[in-house]
């Protein structure tokens, strides 16, 4: 059976705290698992929550801030040791080569871990097959910054009634969707007749940024947005200082952009009672708001 969730690895900004580990974030789509922006402590994160580090396919990370690629190291060890799937691909911003560089061989033996280094030298496309697109974004704080967007691919969804009334069953449902047709009962049935568009599902990750085209590039019409939040509203000038978003921006963002379901996280240790984060959110947004919390699991929600 299929699954496509976010497991929340860790939420905290800059330090983690007694409840928040420092950032990390795996979608789970399909069989494929991609690790977003593995920080601190990434590794002991998926034992508690009951996933397997060896699982991860792919890791994205969107800049070089230490809160968002420290546990890189250990996830490289950690998945020779685990005998998972390598080398992996590691995406990143070009300009943070020398960071890369560093993390990569930061400990005796990571030299032996195949890897494959895929700098993000443009805006645009960075993977694709047959399961999903990846697109990576253009992001704005206070050193190069992306943003990774995961999209389905556009299908046809058959309707069963249709299939039905002309009589098409068992192995010619199969043949007519790998060839768009197929000749039955004397006449040329073509799969538009018997099924409708369905557009695929989108994933979005929007972190460390300020408000910028970038970011409702990437937001756009997904169906889940993992958005940062460092900020509330009456630190916005900070917020636009350090380069980073408040919670009622990451509301106005998924509002423009057409969203499902946004997932709040990346918060700022300054502020005691984290539900105003939700509560600024929803002044904007009137869709589904979750406040991220270490270990949640969250699902992508289907399509209607």
């Amino acid at each position: 059976m299929s699954v496509r969730e976010l497991v929340v690895l860790g939420t905290a900004s800059q330090a983690p705290t007694r409840h928040r580990n420092h950032n990390g974030y795996l979608l789970r789509w399909d069989g494929e698992a991609i690790l977003f922006d593995p920080g601190e402590g990434t590794q002991r994160q998926f034992t508690l929550a009951g996933v397997s580090a060896a699982s991860v396919d792919r890791i994205c990370i969107t800049h070089f801030h230490g809160d968002h690629c420290l546990g890189l190291p250990g996830m490289i060890m950690r998945l020779s040791l685990d005998a998972g799937s390598l080398p992996v691909p590691v995406h990143y911003p070009a300009s943070g080569q020398p960071h890369f560089e560093r993390l990569r061989f930061a400990t005796a033996g990571q030299e032996h871990v195949p890897v494959d280094a895929c700098p993000v030298t443009t805006p645009g496309v960075i993977h694709q097959d047959d399961l999903m697109t990846i697109r990576a974004v253009e992001l704005s704080h206070r050193v190069d910054a992306v943003g990774y967007r995961v999209e389905e691919p556009d299908r046809r969804h058959l309707i069963v009634d249709r299939l039905d009334a002309l009589g098409i069953t068992g192995p010619s449902i199969g043949l007519l969707q790998e060839h768009g047709s197929i000749d039955h009962d004397g006449r040329t049935v073509n799969l538009e007749e018997v099924s409708e568009h369905r557009r695929g599902q989108v994933f979005a990750f929007v972190m460390d940024t300020r408000w910028c085209p970038g970011a409702l590039h990437l937001a756009a019409g997904a169906d889940l947005l993992v958005c940062e939040s460092t900020f509330l509203d009456v630190h916005a000038d900070m917020a636009e200082e350090y380069g980073h978003l408040t919670a009622r921006q990451a509301g106005r963002l998924a509002r423009e952009a057409g969203v499902g379901r946004l997932v709040l996280t990346h918060f700022s240790r300054r502020y005691a009672d984290e539900q105003v984060f939700a509560d600024e959110a929803r002044q904007e947004f009137d869709g589904d708001v979750v406040l991220a919390e270490d270990l949640m699991r969250i699902p992508v929600p289907p399509r209607i």
